[in-house]
């Protein structure tokens, strides 16, 4: 990684990983230890499952959960992770309706905070909990109780090989869509290919990608509840029309095969040098690392518009929440387990270190070197209040993965932007009451 500037940036403004609690060693209780303290000194040991859909993170999850074990020997954990393209929500009902339910699970915060409301523990008291930087508590906190611990903060938009613009002549980084266009055909003139698209993950698009669509409404909550009374539609809605056209130009300045491409090609694609932009964020900075360390790269926005005070912003939130199911017989282990990640030494190192994380919490400190190129480029944006939020845990239950489906339809040319317009609204509304 080639961050310039060592010095520390103070991540009070940014997010923390999603696993806490203290470590130290004494005699107190488990309940004691819940709050910060120290290791159990029960004779029974107790297994704390951990259902998580965070793939990148599973290495380091396995390593931290030995030397998390080492200090608290009466404690076990089972991580199991479900993530990528598999549908993680549905997995999670499917252990809860068969009594397999997970002690810690993870949870996006928002509607999704309500789907589960009846199973969440109030963590309310942990000692983490007034350190959680405001954006960071926002998601999981209900009338004033805080329900889940952010696991970081992310955000994403186009990375890009600056050494790849710098080829083709390009100067100046595109803000706006028309800048972007202009960028692509310069890259494609030179030789180059412009994005790496991962379009058979609908989580890239129905995720991540059309929240900008959201994000840019002019309200953005009194729009999701126009579509929820009724009042409001995402057809003929500027900022969708933007969005099918944005989407459009990275098809046709894209790879082949976007459909057939999965995240694993793509980063591969981009890091190798055989593409100048992909849409990710931070949570890609390891597996670029693994191929070409070297690689010079930095954040574009998601231009829907030619307003450039309006499109370059990047998107920041929370990608997921650590949970605790309130009927555990493991809770207060879990909530050891939550503090030491947090708190102890190794917790922290691992969430900046290993995981690349944007700490959510204002205790854990990051430099740019530990948050690598992409993380310092968003902190870069975070600081300069040029952000926008993470919309999608305020959608219905499901409609993440049928906003993906309805847009790899568009990608294929199989129907037309009104058509795609009218199947996202069609798919809002099937399950906006359920």
């Amino acid at each position: 990684m080639k961050s310039k500037k060592p010095a520390l940036l103070a991540v009070s403004v940014l997010m923390v990983m999603s696993l806490v609690l203290a470590a130290c060693g004494g005699n107190n209780n488990a309940a004691s230890e819940s709050n910060g303290n120290s290791s159990t000194n029960t004779d029974k040991v107790k297994t704390v499952t951990i259902f998580q859909f965070k793939t990148e993170i599973v290495e380091g999850l396995n390593e931290l959960k030995v030397e998390f074990e080492k200090e608290h020997p009466n404690i076990k954990l089972d991580i199991q992770t479900v993530g990528g393209g598999a549908d993680y929500a549905a997995s999670l009902k499917t252990k809860f309706a068969s009594g397999d339910a997970p002690d810690i699970f993870s949870n996006g915060g928002y509607n999704e905070m309500d789907l589960w409301m009846d199973k969440l523990e109030d963590l309310s008291d942990q000692a983490w909990v007034k350190d959680l930087i405001p954006l960071a508590a926002e998601p999981m906190t209900k009338d004033g109780k805080v329900y889940g611990m952010p696991m970081n903060l992310e955000g994403y938009g186009y990375i890009y090989n600056k050494d790849l613009f710098a080829k083709a002549g390009i100067t100046e980084m595109p803000k706006t869509y028309t800048e972007l266009e202009a960028a692509a055909k310069t890259l494609k003139a030179a030789g180059i290919t412009p994005f790496a698209n991962a379009y058979q993950e609908w989580w890239l698009m129905g995720n991540q990608g059309i929240s900008v669509a959201f994000a840019e409404q002019p309200d953005v909550n009194a729009f999701i509840k126009g579509l929820n009374d009724g009042s409001a539609s995402m057809v003929g809605n500027e900022k969708f029309d933007n969005f099918a056209k944005l989407m459009k130009l990275t098809v046709d300045y894209g790879n082949k095969n976007p459909l057939t491409t999965d995240y694993n090609t793509q980063v591969t694609l981009f890091a190798n040098g055989e593409a100048a932009m992909m849409q990710e964020g931070n949570w890609s900075q390891t597996m670029i690392d693994g191929i070409n360390p070297d690689l010079n790269i930095g954040v574009l926005p998601m231009p829907l518009s030619d307003d450039a005070a309006e499109s370059d912003k990047l998107t920041i939130g929370i990608p997921a929440n650590l949970v605790i199911n309130k009927d555990s017989d493991s809770k207060e282990e879990a909530k050891i387990f939550l503090n030491w990640l947090v708190t102890s030494d190794m917790g922290k190192d691992y969430i900046v270190n290993k995981f690349k994380f944007i700490p959510a919490l204002s205790t854990i400190k990051a430099t740019p070197e530990q948050m690598g190129d992409i993380g310092t480029e968003l902190y870069k944006y975070i600081d300069a209040g040029k952000i926008i939020g993470l919309q999608s845990s305020k959608f219905p239950d499901g409609a993440a993965q049928e906003f993906g489906s309805v847009i790899q339809e568009y990608v294929a040319g199989k129907i037309d932007v009104k058509a795609w317009e009218t199947n996202m609204q069609a798919a809002w509304d099937k399950l906006k009451t359920q």
